[in-house]
C-alpha cells in the first residue's frame, strides 16, 4: 500500500472516529489530524460531501445530506436515495415523493419545510447492486449525527430498510409497525414506504392511523 492509500486510510478512520465509531490501537503520521466532532449540521453536510468511506464514492454523482428544518420535531428517514431523487438532486420526486408529501400536508398537516427528511443511506446505490453492510455502516455514524443535532420529538422510519439500519432491532416488522419505540430516548414510529402502499393500496388507512399517532408524538 503506498504512502497516499495510507494517508487516505488514515483520514477514514479519524472522520469514523470522530463520528462516534470507536476502535483499538490508533496510530498517527508526523501530522496533527485535522478530524473533529462535527459541530453542527453545516459542519457534517460538508463531511458528507468530501466523504470517502465506502466504494459509493467512486460512483455517486452526488450526496443527499437531508432537506426541510433542521429544528424539526419530526424526522423521516428513508432507506436510500433514490434514481429520481439522484438525477433531480430533490427529495419530494416521483409518485413515491408526491405521496410523502401529501402525507405529511395533508393528514400531518405541516409543510415539507417543517420536517427534515434525509435517508439512511446518503449516496445512491449502484443500480446493479444492493447495497452492503459495509455501505450502510459508513454512513450510520452520518445518520446519528443529523438526529442529535437536530433532537426530533419522534423519529418516522418509510419502510423496514431504513427501521432496521438505524436501529439494528430484527423484530418482525409488521409486528412493530406503527407503534412508538424508544431508540436512544427518541420516539421512533416506523410506517410502510410509500412506494409500498403504491403497489398495495389498500394499505393506506393503516397508515392513516399510524400518521395520527405520529401526530399524537408532538
Amino acid at each position: 500500500m503506498n504512502s497516499y492509500q495510507n494517508l487516505v486510510l488514515l483520514q477514514n478512520l479519524h472522520r469514523l472516529k470522530a463520528l462516534g465509531f470507536e476502535y483499538s490501537d490508533t496510530f498517527s503520521l508526523n501530522e496533527e489530524s485535522s478530524f473533529e466532532l462535527p459541530r453542527s449540521m453545516s459542519m457534517l453536510e460538508h463531511s458528507l460531501k468530501s466523504c470517502h468511506l465506502c466504494d459509493l464514492s467512486k460512483s455517486r454523482t452526488q450526496t443527499m445530506s437531508g432537506f426541510g428544518d433542521k429544528t424539526a420535531k419530526i424526522m423521516f428517514i428513508d432507506n436510500r436515495v433514490s434514481s429520481e431523487q439522484d438525477k433531480q438532486n430533490s427529495y419530494y420526486v416521483g409518485r413515491s415523493g408526491e405521496m410523502l408529501q401529501k402525507m405529511i400536508e395533508n393528514v400531518l398537516q405541516l409543510s415539507i419545510d417543517d420536517v427534515y427528511y434525509t435517508h439512511a443511506l446518503k449516496c445512491k446505490p449502484l443500480d446493479s447492486n444492493k447495497p452492503s453492510p459495509s455501505e450502510w455502516n459508513s454512513c450510520r455514524g452520518y445518520l446519528h449525527a443529523q438526529i442529535e443535532f437536530i433532537k426530533p420529538k419522534v423519529i418516522v422510519t418509510l419502510g423496514e430498510e431504513a427501521y432496521k439500519n438505524l436501529t439494528s432491532d430484527e423484530e418482525n416488522f409488521d409486528t412493530i409497525r406503527g407503534h412508538v419505540i424508544t431508540f436512544k430516548n427518541y420516539k421512533v414510529v416506523p410506517i410502510y414506504h410509500p412506494s409500498f402502499l403504491l403497489r398495495n393500496p389498500d394499505l393506506k388507512k393503516v397508515v392513516f392511523n399510524d400518521l395520527k399517532t405520529i401526530k399524537g408524538c408532538i
